[in-house]
């Protein structure tokens, strides 16, 4: 492993920062070429990123009534 080279609890750690390319080039670069030689965590980036399109594609649906009256019993015990 060379020096820039980074682990996978690295890339796992920076993983949303990369995601929503928060990180300076040096940085995407490095996670770009730990995720072409690394399958568990390509595999990891690719669900989250599958993930969040999902929920940004049907962020705008109402919740059903069900769910929001247990998410209303949670909050209420707090």
């Amino acid at each position: 492993m060379s020096r820039d080279d980074l682990t996978c609890e690295e890339v796992l750690e920076q993983l949303f920062a990369y995601l929503d390319e928060e990180l300076d080039d040096t940085r995407l670069a490095a996670i770009d070429r730990h995720l072409e030689r690394c399958r568990d965590c390509f595999t990891r980036a690719e669900f989250e990123k599958h993930l969040r399109e999902r929920v940004y594609r049907t962020g705008t649906a109402p919740a059903p009534e069900r769910l929001r009256q247990r998410l209303k019993e949670v909050l209420d015990r707090y």
